[in-house]
């Protein structure tokens, strides 16, 4: 007897779970290669250290805004949050502060933001959208308050505190920069990856943003992973804001809105769902370098900036679509037909054919050879020929079942007339 439900195939497991994962590796190499090809010395290794120089602050905020997608949510403040730390950094810098006391301050400050968010997300039952909107505009006034609307400027290279931007980009004494940044960013990168992949807190992450509720019901203390996620996305924007000094040196107030787009637009590049419940560290580090490789390659094309933006949407409209063609496949049920069962039936023969010829002598694997062959032709036609019959009488059921609907819908308009043909014509209104 034939199961109820279909197993997909290969081909098919691959469409619905695996090219969701090997596209954005694939589009990564692609565009590197198109732009290295075409572009102006971008195979050089300037331009290498400039694509990682590009995907630090990015990066390290877009890992934090993955874990709040992964459980539903949403964080538009993190660019804001990230800047706003550092220029708060900046400023204590500047009033005394010791080099590594304000670096702590910067990840204090992004990660009291991260708080401030998750406490009013999960013990308040705020949509995150709004919260995290009002946060985005909360932090760039903390920011200019704080800096009374003036810059912070960090320590250049060769001054006294200025050693921490070696963190990220180390030069030698010939002047050549290494990206050391990328050794913090790709540590960051393995604790995101085996706190999402390894322990308790990862698990509950994914399960409440498959089904908040069904975690809840599980015993998941929900409001205290959905807080510490909103921690986690604040935490890693003041490593953020750290990178972001490191590179630019000037943190101007009131800046940051936007980045957090990149931050979503990475993530979602990277596979992981808007909806929750799926998402990877290591795709949203490939969505990072994909938007990296674009900022840095289109101007050696001779394309302003402003074109990095409109591929950047076209990538997530693609990506999104992508999401959204999986998990309509995913939630599909699958009828066994006869034509399905019988080629599963023909499969598991010829299976046994080739393994009788691989196990028999030359005159038995011959002989089975030929008889496989042979059922490997049978099935080719007789499949299609039951495919091509199952098809046409779901065409009869549909036209069937169209017409059906006609007669309905006219045997309806038919009653309607005919009681108003019984009730006679309307009597004339009295006029005024």
């Amino acid at each position: 007897m034939a199961n109820d439900t279909q197993k997909p195939g290969g081909m098919q497991r691959f469409l619905e779970r695996g090219l969701k994962w090997v596209l954005a590796p694939a589009a990564l190499v692609i565009l590197y290669v198109f732009f290295g090809i075409f572009g102006r010395n971008y195979f050089s290794y300037p331009t290498l250290v400039n694509i990682i120089d590009a995907a630090y602050y990015i990066g390290f905020i877009s890992m934090g805004v993955t874990f709040v997608i992964i459980t539903g949510g949403i964080d538009l403040s993190v660019g804001t949050v990230m800047m706003a730390s550092a220029i708060i950094g900046g400023t204590a810098l500047k009033h005394g502060f010791p080099m590594v006391p304000s670096l702590l301050l910067i990840i204090v400050v992004g990660s009291a933001f991260g708080l401030f968010n998750g406490l009013f997300v999960s013990r308040l039952k705020m949509p995150p959208f709004i919260v995290t909107l009002g946060t985005m505009m909360i932090s760039m006034g903390v920011g200019s308050i704080v800096s009374n609307v003036s810059s912070a400027t960090f320590p250049i290279r060769n001054t006294p505190g200025g050693w921490f931007k070696s963190m990220f980009l180390y030069l030698t004494p010939a002047g050549i920069g290494i990206p050391t940044g990328a050794i913090l960013l790709i540590l960051v990168a393995v604790i995101c990856h085996i706190m999402l992949s390894s322990t308790k807190m990862g698990r509950y992450t994914y399960a409440i943003g498959s089904n908040m509720e069904a975690a809840r019901l599980s015993g998941v203390d929900v409001r205290k992973w959905q807080m510490l996620v909103y921690v986690i996305a604040g935490f890693t924007a003041g490593i953020g804001g750290i990178s972001y000094a490191a590179i630019y040196t000037t943190v101007l107030p009131a800046q940051g809105q936007g980045f957090e787009l990149y931050a979503i637009a990475a993530a979602v590049i990277g596979g992981t769902s808007l909806a929750g419940g799926i998402g990877t560290i290591w795709g949203t580090i490939i969505g990072v370098f994909i938007m990296s490789v674009l900022a840095t390659g289109l101007p050696s094309l001779n394309l302003e900036a402003h074109y990095q933006t409109f591929f950047t949407g076209v990538i997530v409209i693609g990506a999104v679509l992508l999401d959204m063609y999986r998990n309509k496949k995913a939630a599909e049920v699958r009828i066994e037909t006869p034509a399905d069962a019988y080629r599963a039936s023909m499969l598991a023969k010829i299976s046994a054919l080739r393994q009788e010829a691989a196990a028999g002598g030359s005159k038995e694997a011959a002989a089975a050879r030929k008889e496989a062959a042979a059922a490997r032709a049978e099935m080719k036609a007789t499949f299609a020929r039951m495919k091509r019959e199952e098809k046409e009488e779901q065409s009869r059921i549909r036209s069937e079942e169209r017409a059906a609907d006609r007669d309905f819908a006219e045997m309806l308009r038919s009653g309607e007339s005919a009681q108003r043909s019984a009730a006679g014509p309307e009597p004339d209104r009295p006029r005024d």
